[in-house]
């Protein structure tokens, strides 16, 4: 199962990006999907996730500006960021919990990260 990431960039204060994450390969159902973020010299945190039902949980310091959504025929996850602040500034990664066979355990995989940085 391979998750590939994209739709990072260079942004100004204010401004909108999204984030989308593909999963591929061997995959019978997807379970939770989210994206974390990680800046230098930080601990990686989680940004916002969704559940398989749709259910989603955001850090505080996103909520009202980001929106999580996939597109479950798709295998596919989105993060949909506005009033974007310098201090969004970090690597993106997705992340998704994968059972590649019906009967088989959930495993979690990582995205490759995509940077977004947020500056005048």
């Amino acid at each position: 199962v391979q998750l590939q990431a994209s739709g990072g960039g260079l942004v100004q204060p204010g401004g909108s990006l999204r984030l989308s994450c593909v999963a591929s390969g061997s995959i019978a159902s997807i379970n939770g999907m989210g994206w974390y973020r990680q800046a230098p010299g930080e601990q990686r945190e989680l940004v916002a996730s969704i559940s398989r039902s749709g259910s989603t949980t955001y850090a505080s310091s996103v909520k009202g500006r980001f929106t999580i959504s996939r597109d479950s025929a798709k295998n596919t996850v989105y993060l949909q960021m506005s009033s974007l602040k310098p201090e969004d500034t970090s690597v993106y990664y997705c992340k998704a919990y994968v059972r590649s066979t019906w009967t088989g355990p959930v495993v979690d995989y990582w995205g490759q990260g995509t940077l977004v940085t947020v500056s005048s």
